[in-house]
Formats: C-alpha cells, sequence, structure tokens
C-alpha cells in the first residue's frame, strides 16, 4: 500500500474518531439534534475517506488534477463535520431547517455556517466528479493520484 493511500485512510480513521467524540459530547450543544448530525457526519465522512483511501490507487488523473481532488474531498468531509459541530454549537438554523427546529443564530452566525454549509457543498462535488473522472480514465501505466502530494 503506497503512502497516499495510508494518508487518506488516517484522515479517515481521525475523522471517525472526531465523530465519535463529537457523540459523546451532544448535551453540551446549544442545538443537540444538529450536534447527532454532527456525530453522524464525522462517522460517515470518515467511512467514506477510508474506503477511497482503499480505492486511491485506481484513481488516475494528472497530478494537478489528484491533487484538487485530495485536497477538495479532506476539505468537503472535515468541513462538513466542522460547519455541523459548529452550527450545533452556535444554534444556527442555517441549511438546516428540520434539525434547527426552534434555534437560530444570531445573524452574523447564520452567515457564517449558510456559507460554510456552500462551501463544503462545491468541494465535495467537485471532488467526487474528478474522482468518478479518475476511475473511468484508461490506467496508462502512470499512477499519478497514488504517488506522494
Amino acid at each position: 500500500m503506497n503512502t497516499a493511500d495510508r494518508r487518506m485512510m488516517w484522515h479517515g480513521v481521525f475523522l471517525f474518531l472526531i465523530g465519535l467524540l463529537t457523540g459523546m459530547q451532544e448535551r453540551r450543544f446549544t442545538n443537540m439534534r444538529m450536534a447527532l448530525s454532527a456525530h453522524l457526519e464525522g462517522v460517515m465522512n470518515g467511512t467514506f475517506l477510508i474506503a477511497l483511501g482503499a480505492i486511491w490507487g485506481s484513481v488516475k488523473l494528472p497530478r494537478p488534477v489528484a491533487r484538487v481532488a485530495r485536497w477538495t474531498v479532506l476539505f468537503g468531509t472535515y468541513g462538513n463535520w466542522f460547519f455541523t459541530a459548529l452550527g450545533a454549537a452556535m444554534g444556527t438554523a442555517a441549511a438546516n431547517p428540520i434539525l434547527s427546529r426552534g434555534h437560530h443564530g444570531k445573524p452574523w452566525q447564520e452567515r457564517v455556517a449558510g456559507a460554510g454549509f456552500r462551501s463544503i457543498a462545491y468541494s465535495i462535488l467537485v471532488s467526487v466528479v474528478l474522482i468518478l473522472w479518475g476511475l473511468i480514465r484508461p490506467d496508462s501505466g502512470v499512477d499519478h493520484a497514488a504517488e506522494g502530494h
């Protein structure tokens, strides 16, 4: 297994751990329902990174594109946990009115959480499209995505 794969899996296990710890602290958040979502985001996104690390050697992308895919997926997965936890701590309703029933943050808090949720949505979409592209590209014999970044 190459170093790039192990780093992605490390991030997955670390994010999984963050999700578990968030779940243990749900009662400390202003919005406990959103804290439950932050817990689940950490666990699910961590699992996604572990699985992605397992197949990363099969993602055939030019080196600069592989870097973009790697950093956008890391930003998207960690950001998903972070902005959900931040929204839970501030009690915002940004991007998740169902989980925020009865909770509303200050206008600046709603803007910060909303901008964070939008940025991670775009980031994760870009990364998944690039990874899909890298999985359908023919093998050129050079494993650019698996090379260290």
